[in-house]
């Protein structure tokens, strides 16, 4: 997925860059500036596969009940709800500054301070189904 900022004024651009990397350093991210492509498309994905042993994999999963499973789901989508949170607060912010954040996903390209919280979840969810 890709976040494109966007705005008239090159500081007030730099500034929005800086707090998003910021954050993204909170949450323990590297956040990698690319140049725009051409196009609007989103064909520059990333593609963060990790190969993992399946016969572990497969271990793993036998291993531990359902119930915990179902704890760990619910928690990782709290964890993710609160930056997903964090992060259109801060695309909000920009936008009072006249800076534009978009989020590019295989849906089209959205403003990002116009999306809820599990809006957002779900698109990030749709392109990691779509790049797997």
């Amino acid at each position: 997925m890709i976040i494109r900022v966007e705005g008239s004024d090159a500081e007030q651009i730099a500034a929005a860059r800086h707090r998003l990397e910021q954050l993204g350093q909170r949450w323990g991210l590297d956040l990698k500036e690319t140049t725009a492509p051409a196009s609007s498309s989103a064909e520059g994905r990333h593609d963060n596969n990790k190969v993992i042993d399946p016969v572990s994999l497969a271990a793993l999963a036998l291993s531990i009940p359902s119930a915990a499973l179902a704890v760990i789901d619910l928690t990782d989508r709290i964890k993710k709800r609160r930056r997903a949170e964090q992060l259109i607060e801060q695309a909000a912010q920009l936008a009072t500054q006249h800076v534009t954040i978009t989020l590019i996903s295989q849906r089209g390209a959205l403003e990002l301070a116009g999306l809820q919280p599990d809006q957002l979840l779900d698109l990030f969810a749709a392109d990691n189904d779509a790049s797997t």
